[in-house]
């Protein structure tokens, strides 16, 4: 994926350093661009952290910082003055700095992102740096590197081997909640890997149980940059109050490095886009940009907040000219409801009401009113963000395309196709949907009662089957309504695992 990404630079590379000269940059080429590795102590790490206001890039933006002094107030380090106890003295009950976990979170399920795959597959060693910095500082050698894509694997498999370092790469499912923190310790510890449905902060008990730190690929790499640099020279990008560069994924295929406080049109400029209806800034959990927010959007976190946007993950989507918005969007909020863990009512029946309510606006037969209050009663009360991210990607669409929403409300259609130009996973067959024979279909309305996620029915008593894959939470739950039809009308089409012989 990484080798197949163009990637550019506003104001001069850092994190791209040698891109134009090298596809990959093994390490000697490593040292010769960035230098031989430093390690600060502990408390110079954090104090540079702070003086630049190092935040997390992989969309929450928490203070970096603070990630560090949550696990290091969780662990002992050894000191001169702890080598002897005095008679009746006792350690401090908590665990030892070499039990900690320094996680770099690189899974990449945001179709839209590619900067992650990119970082790891062309400069996987100013990663590791920034690995090997933050684990050094807390004492400890515990490294994982957890993965989707299989490039960026292979390519951190070998650079781990060219260092000799004793990090150890998990592979992760490729889905679009799999980078939730929670979802990626629960992998690393084997269990399910799908966020854990209560709030358990990885600093406190993570990989193995121990304290953890997790954070992005991308804040790694910034890490070995702000380490390289020093606080001084790294703040000479950006602007006063946010520091640095940034990755941008633009259209899902060309990573963009600029500094901080770059309009939002420049980065557009430069990829060649035109003005377009909408721009989605921040992802699938985004917001979008209706053309005049677009226009005057910086690129920092005061920035996008001045026209209600988010950096976000750094994803930059922009919709292109003749493709039906309404149909884009309602496209989308279809595959994050497949995506959803299934854990709580929130996303088991919300999102699919949220995409019911977005099929009949678009259809001429529902209203805005009803999208609102189906992506509003479940906000906040989810086990997860995923409920919450959905919602504000629909409701911030209700609000950039009001024109193309009011064309459908009166006409039913705004005359123009989905071209399903906003990115996908590539299907591989194995996806599956419900559909109905509506030849032997009889209204009994048993499959409505056994899988209310996926069928509804109308005023007459016949099912409206939502057309969204199945979830892989909901696979049982499917092949049984499958067999208990009594008109045998209810078939999966595409390739459900294990699902009757009654299929199309």
């Amino acid at each position: 994926m990484s080798s197949t990404v163009a990637v550019a630079n506003i104001g001069g590379p850092r994190l791209t350093l040698g891109f134009d000269r090298f596809d990959r940059l093994d390490l000697d080429r490593h040292l010769a661009v960035h230098g031989k590795l430093r390690v600060p102590a502990l408390d110079d790490l954090v104090r540079m952290a702070e003086q630049v206001d190092l935040r997390g890039r992989g969309g929450a933006g928490f203070p970096f910082a603070r990630k560090l002094m949550a696990v290091a107030a969780r662990v002992n380090y050894p000191t001169s003055d702890q080598d002897v106890l005095l008679p009746g003295e006792k350690r401090d009950a908590r665990g030892s700095s070499e039990d900690v976990v320094v996680v770099v979170n690189a899974a990449e399920g945001e179709p839209g992102s590619s900067k992650d795959k990119v970082l790891l597959g062309r400069a996987p060693h100013l990663v590791l740096d920034g690995a090997q910095i933050a684990a050094s500082a807390l004492g400890t050698q515990r490294i994982v590197v957890a993965v989707e894509d299989d490039e960026a694997a292979r390519s951190v498999r070998a650079a781990i081997g060219e260092r000799r370092m004793a990090a150890r790469v998990v592979r992760l499912t490729e889905r679009f909640i799999s980078g939730e923190s929670g979802a990626v310790v629960r992998a690393i510890n084997g269990e399910t890997p799908i966020p854990p449905g209560v709030k358990v902060r990885a600093a406190e008990s993570g990989v193995d149980g121990y304290p953890t730190l997790l954070s992005n690929t991308e804040t790694f790499a910034q890490l070995a940059v702000l380490v390289s640099l020093g606080p001084d020279l790294y703040a000479s990008a950006g602007t006063d109050d946010e520091p640095g560069t940034t990755l941008l994924t633009v259209g899902g295929t060309k990573v963009v490095e600029a500094p901080l406080g770059t309009s939002l049109r420049a980065v557009l400029d430069l990829c060649d886009v035109p003005p377009v209806p909408g721009v989605l800034v921040g992802g699938y959990h985004g917001i979008w940009l209706d053309p005049v927010a677009a226009s005057r959007a910086v690129l920092s976190r005061a920035g996008m907040r001045a026209v209600g946007g988010t950096v976000g993950a750094g994803i930059v989507l922009p919709l292109a000219q003749g493709t039906c918005p309404l149909g884009e969007v309602t496209r989308i909020a279809s595959y994050l409801a497949a995506q959803s863990a299934g854990q709580c009512g929130p996303c088991r029946l919300g999102l699919p009401d949220v995409v019911r309510t977005l099929n009949a606006l678009s259809d001429g037969s529902g209203t805005v009113e009803d999208v609102r209050r189906a992506a509003g009663i479940g906000r906040g009360r989810g086990a997860c963000t995923h409920p919450d991210g959905t919602a504000k990607f629909v409701l911030s669409a209700v609000d950039a395309f009001t024109d193309d929403i009011d064309v459908h409300r009166y006409g039913g259609t705004c005359g123009q196709p989905t071209f399903g130009v906003l990115p996908l996973p590539v299907p591989t067959g194995e996806e599956g949907r419900v559909a109905i024979d509506w030849s032997r279909c009889d209204g009994h309305g048993l499959c409505a009662y056994l899988v209310p996620e996926l069928i509804q029915l109308d005023r007459y008593g016949f099912p409206v089957v939502l057309g969204t894959d199945i979830p892989s939470w909901m696979e049982r739950d499917v092949q049984r309504a499958v067999a208990m039809c009594p008109a045998l009308a209810l078939r999966v089409t595409g390739g459900l695992p294990g699902s009757p012989a009654r299929r199309s």
